[in-house]
């Protein structure tokens, strides 16, 4: 059997190559992230308790009795209440759990993130957006295409977690929450606040 030897330049070459795999599967590792699809982070924040909102009969009935008209509070309420909720919808990766908008006393809001279950992956922000809900394909990158709030970096992706809406968001105009992959500009799943 012949056994042909490289010539210098061609182990330089091999050598080069091999430096050239090396680095770009460093650098893909990097920026990809793999090994968090078999990484959870379970979050257990401590959701508030909530009172239920009542709204009164808009009119008497025949048989009730007209007290005098009391004088109606414009204080805030003495525990927290719901605001709004909606259900996550799955888009790049599977997500379920709800979520809540929380007003304290005191008249700070909290988003509620329960249940949550998702992939774990990099760069994943809780964005309040101006967008729509979409299911499906086409509900991946909707959010990039509108205003938003960034409640900043996801703490895990399970469990329950809650983070601080500022007190200037218009929640009429943020009416959806979407946990956002900064780095590849997709939607892991998103929730309408109703």
């Amino acid at each position: 059997m012949v056994r042909k030897r490289l010539s210098a330049r061609g182990r330089r070459l091999w050598g080069i190559g091999a430096a050239l795999a090396v680095t770009a599967a460093v650098v893909a590792a990097l920026v990809f992230q793999p090994w968090l699809l078999f990484i959870d982070v379970q979050v257990k924040d401590a959701i508030p308790s909530t009172v239920a909102t009542t709204v009164p009969d808009a009119a008497p009935t025949a048989s009730a009795t007209i007290e005098p008209a009391e004088e109606i509070s414009t204080a805030p309420p003495a525990a927290p209440v719901d605001l709004l909720a909606g259900t996550f919808v799955s888009h790049e990766h599977t997500t379920t759990g709800t979520v809540r908008v929380i007003e304290h006393p005191d008249g700070t809001r909290q988003l509620a993130i329960v249940g949550l279950e998702t992939t774990n992956g990099p760069d994943v922000h809780v964005w309040l957006s101006a967008g729509p809900v979409i299911e499906g394909f086409d509900g991946w990158f909707t959010a990039a295409g509108y205003e938003y709030v960034d409640l900043g970096p996801i703490k895990g992706n399970l469990g329950d977690q809650l983070y601080d809406v500022p007190a200037d968001v218009d929640l009429q105009t943020f009416r959806t929450v979407d946990l956002w992959c900064v780095q590849f500009a997709v939607s892991f799943g998103a929730a309408a606040l109703a």
